[in-house]
């Protein structure tokens, strides 16, 4: 989630093939879905919204075909899925056996 302001811009432009100043949201994950970033143009400039959870991890919502660049989401889905409603709590970790010599 290192990415900021103008290297978000060009991914929706040239990966998405939208203009970031479009008027709508860019939501971007983190690798470990943990955090987003929301990228959006409120008709004075460029803002980002961060959200990182505590626990569990974001679920993302499933494209709609293999291969797409984007999934399109309704509002309620997203103010879901900023709320923090519907995401995956954390795998169950694996207890490490301690070998005795």
């Amino acid at each position: 989630m290192r990415y900021s302001f103008e290297r978000l811009s060009g991914f929706v432009a040239e990966r998405i093939g939208y203009e970031a100043r479009s008027g709508a949201l860019f939501v971007f994950f983190g690798r470990r879905r943990d955090a987003l970033k929301v990228l959006f143009f409120d008709g004075s400039g460029m803002c980002q919204f961060y959200k990182r959870l505590d626990r569990g991890r974001f679920k993302l919502p499933d494209a709609p075909r293999e291969g797409a660049t984007h999934v399109e989401v309704d509002d309620a889905s997203l103010e879901a899925l900023l709320d923090g409603i519907d995401i995956d709590p954390d795998p169950p970790k694996r207890q490490e056996r301690r070998r005795l010599h």
